[in-house]
């Protein structure tokens, strides 16, 4: 599931940042702009959930082995699945009905690649709080509740670990975790980097801002295949194999 909401974020955001670095097509209809602004923070969410959901399920392995595959059956799986795409449908559809209401714009230039919602609002002409609590909203239900809960996980995995007695056992059970720990790494830091910027009043350059956002959706897709892949036995043996090949 992490492979297809990745492949599927990667191919509603590089088409278009490919036509606006190589073919100049710096222009987007207003309707374009409402359909980005809701199926790529919907991928990006979907991904955040799945994110949860994979660290749940290290916790269920840790915590509990002998009850794995009776707490995280086939159909808790689809349960779980139906869940992140609901969440993310929920939580973005307001968006494009809350942009559709805004009369008039300062300027047509936003420092984005693609229509982001508080992008929109920040140009926007007359009150816009209602828009700001709500974009607030969907980064604390979002990304906000799932690394709250990420992170109370692999807590509670870490203390679970610390208590085996066998160097080894602890090794075994830290390596289930390392990939998904450093995918999680990549995905939410320049998120949290961006965040607290924005709290801290740090206003960053545009060309910086369109970097950052660049890496929300971009590196993950490209990293993550090559973070699980690194884990089997064969793709191992043939990074062992190349680097042993450069050095002779």
């Amino acid at each position: 599931m992490l492979s297809l909401v990745d492949l599927s974020l990667v191919s509603v955001t590089v088409p278009r940042m490919l036509a606006i670095f190589w073919m100049e097509a710096k222009e987007i209809s207003f309707n374009a702009c409402l359909t980005q602004m809701f199926f790529i923070p919907s991928f990006y969410v979907m991904e955040s959930g799945i994110l949860l959901a994979m660290a749940f399920d290290r916790f269920v392995a840790i915590w509990y082995p002998l009850r794995y595959t009776t707490i995280l059956a086939n159909n808790m799986l689809v349960k779980i699945a139906l869940a992140i795409l609901a969440r993310a449908v929920a939580i973005l559809t307001p968006a494009p009905i809350l942009t559709k209401s805004l009369e008039s714009f300062r300027t047509k230039v936003i420092a984005y690649s693609y229509c982001a919602f508080m992008a929109i609002v920040q140009i926007a002409c007359g009150d816009i709080s209602e828009h700001i609590v709500y974009g607030l909203m969907v980064i604390v239900l979002s990304v906000g509740f799932d690394l709250f809960f990420i992170i109370l996980s692999y807590g509670l995995i870490l203390h679970a670990v610390f208590r085996i007695p066998s160097w080894e056992a602890r090794a075994k059970a830290l390596s289930t975790c390392g990939s998904h720990f450093c995918v999680i790494a990549l995905f939410y830091s320049p998120v949290v980097f961006s965040v607290l910027a924005q709290i801290l009043g740090y206003q960053m350059a545009p060309h910086l801002q369109i970097i950052i956002d660049n890496l929300y959706f971009l590196v993950p897709p490209m990293v993550n295949p090559l973070i699980y892949a690194a884990r089997t036995k064969q793709m191992r043996e043939w990074m062992l194999r190349l680097l042993h090949c450069r050095i002779c």
